[in-house]
């Protein structure tokens, strides 16, 4: 990191771009197992009813959701300082 730069925000540049990284990866991994399972030549495998590359897809996007919410949403540094402020100024009525 260069001087002059503020911490809390190259923090989060860093979390947004990994999750871009993160997202593009899933992205083409997810191309390639559907593209395996399409074009193979044995009957369509079925895991519980579903193809078997959807256990993938649903899996790893779960944790990909949480990772968009973390990049996103979840970057609160300050969530005690605001919570506080919310108990002292109900305390004061």
């Amino acid at each position: 990191m260069e001087a002059g730069k503020d911490k809390s925000l190259w923090k989060l540049a860093k979390k947004r771009v990994a999750f871009r990284r993160h997202f593009a990866m899933y992205v083409l991994v997810n191309i390639l197992v559907w593209g395996v399972w399409y074009l193979s030549k044995e009957p369509r495998m079925m895991t519980g009813g579903l193809p078997w590359p959807a256990w993938l897809t649903f899996g790893w996007g779960v944790g990909l959701a949480f990772n968009y919410y973390e990049a996103y949403y979840g970057f609160q540094d300050d969530a005690v300082e605001r919570e506080y402020a919310k108990l002292a100024r109900k305390k004061k009525l």
